[in-house]
């Protein structure tokens, strides 16, 4: 918690679908993105920092809230299902800084509530919205929602539309405390830059035309990025502004777009660590330490709380959180000697529809991961209905509209056997340990269990689909 009189703004930036391996100062010596490299030397680079899922909206959810997204009931994507919704009586980390006296803004991508305004940003604690709901949007022939009435593109590239909302934003509330939740769409797809950007890559001869415009979206994000860093050193704001920067979850390394990911295997989707450890970086001249990189473990349940208790602010929630409370890791970071405390476990868990028992499930426990591999036919997606919806709004403004609520319905495979990691030897969970450690296999399994039992019955409570078993389980 920080010591200050006056209350410190905070500045949330959320990239889609950017990697562990997409930022320079993370190991990747193609990429540019020296604004986010400036964020790292002034501040902490989290090198154990997990997303709550390996897919959009139930990390985001997660983040939101500092609950597991099951909680919640945002436990997939698609809007139209109304998967994405973060239930109503769940408190966001925007209700709770405007419940704090803070002016609270959100600019970019929404992806947890679609046609019911009753999910919208503005009815879920933020003051202000310039950004869209859907999963994706086009970033030249966009449109916009702002405040509740849709502009159209005007030439302008998207990624530089946010940042310039987002500069908005800051310089009317530069007097009073502010939340500012700025969560860019890219590099989600459509893989679209510009393409004198592009060619900068291109000429390297190293990668795919995928990889290359994804490179170039990264750039452009992060230009944004130090543009809103010079605001805060021109309004005199730098030193009362803590500014979090990290990504919804892994990225996807289909169709052309497999690139560098650290040392991980795995990817969106996936619970491996290529899915759901990603790069978090955190300044605050002056209170937290600089160029520091920290093997404290955060999870993304953990910003609601540690936020809150680093502006002082109390929940206004009454659900009690998954999240704890890291703000003491974020003044005096963890070395790289550290090792994770036995105890302090955190669970994943992710399948389309129909969440389903012991598939694409994860615990960590210390250096110790759990995992559960996919059930063969659980990653379905129904293309008639779900595509068509969701590409419907990358060009066109959504509808106020009535979801369909019937999840679809598709054969699985066999139950799988779950996996064991020792993630201090093993970071790209190549030697599997299950065999070797029958006693702790069986008492992580135990405690697996209990966890999906207990979010499962939540998510019944928010009127989310029941789970389902793989034949023979």
């Amino acid at each position: 918690m920080t010591d200050t009189t006056t209350p410190p703004n905070v500045i949330f930036i959320l990239a889609d679908d950017m990697g562990f391996g997409d930022v320079a100062c993370f190991g990747n010596d193609a990429l540019r993105t020296p604004s986010l490299d400036r964020m790292a030397r002034r501040g902490i680079a989290l090198a154990q920092h997990y997303t709550a899922s390996p897919i959009c909206a139930p990390a985001r959810a997660g983040l939101l809230t500092g609950r597991y997204p099951h909680r919640t009931g945002a436990i997939d994507v698609p809007s139209n299902r109304g998967l994405d919704r973060i239930a109503l009586d769940e408190t966001t980390l925007a209700d709770a800084f405007k419940a704090g006296g803070y002016r609270t803004g959100m600019v970019g991508k929404w992806h947890n509530g679609l046609h019911d305004a009753r999910y919208h940003p503005r009815a879920r604690g933020f003051d202000e919205f310039v950004g869209f709901c859907n999963g994706g949007m086009d970033y030249y022939n966009w449109i916009l929602d702002n405040n509740g009435a849709f502009i159209k593109n005007d030439g302008r590239y998207l990624t530089d539309v946010f940042t310039d909302e987002a500069l908005g934003f800051i310089d009317r509330h530069q007097q009073a405390p502010f939340l500012l939740y700025l969560a860019y769409n890219a590099p989600h797809v459509p893989l679209q830059a510009p393409d004198d950007r592009i060619d900068y890559y291109r000429k390297m001869n190293r990668f795919t035309e995928e990889v290359c415009r994804t490179y170039a979206m990264i750039e452009i994000m992060d230009e944004g990025i130090g543009r809103i860093l010079d605001k805060l050193e021109t309004l005199q704001l730098m030193e009362n502004t803590l500014v979090v920067f990290s990504t919804d979850n892994g990225p996807v390394l289909l169709d052309g777009q497999n690139r560098y990911n650290g040392p991980f295997s795995g990817m969106k989707y996936q619970v491996l660590e290529g899915g759901i450890r990603v790069p978090a970086i955190v300044q605050h001249p002056g209170k937290i330490p600089s160029g520091i990189v920290s093997e404290g473990y955060f999870h993304f349940c953990d910003w609601l709380p540690t936020l809150l208790s680093w502006c002082q602010l109390s929940h206004p929630g009454r659900k009690p959180l998954d999240g704890k409370d890291r703000s003491n890791d974020l003044m005096q970071p963890q070395s790289a000697s550290a090792k994770p405390a036995p105890g302090d476990a955190a669970f994943w868990q992710v399948n389309r529809y129909n969440p389903i028992f012991h598939h694409n499930g994860a615990m960590r426990n210390g250096n110790w991961k759990l995992y559960w591999p996919e059930v063969e036919g659980a990653n379905f997606k129904d293309g008639t209905e779900d595509q068509p919806s969701y590409e419907f709004g990358l060009t066109r403004p959504q509808p106020i509209c009535d979801i369909n609520p019937q999840m679809p319905a598709r054969p699985l495979g066999k139950p799988v056997h779950p996996k064991l990691f020792n993630l201090e030897n093993d970071p790209a969970e190549n030697n599997d340990l299950a065999t070797k450690e029958p006693e702790r296999l069986a008492q992580m399994i135990g405690d697996y269990d209990r966890w999906f039992e207990e979010i499962m019955e939540d998510l019944q409570k928010v009127g989310g689909p029941p789970p389902v078993n793989p034949p023979g389980l």
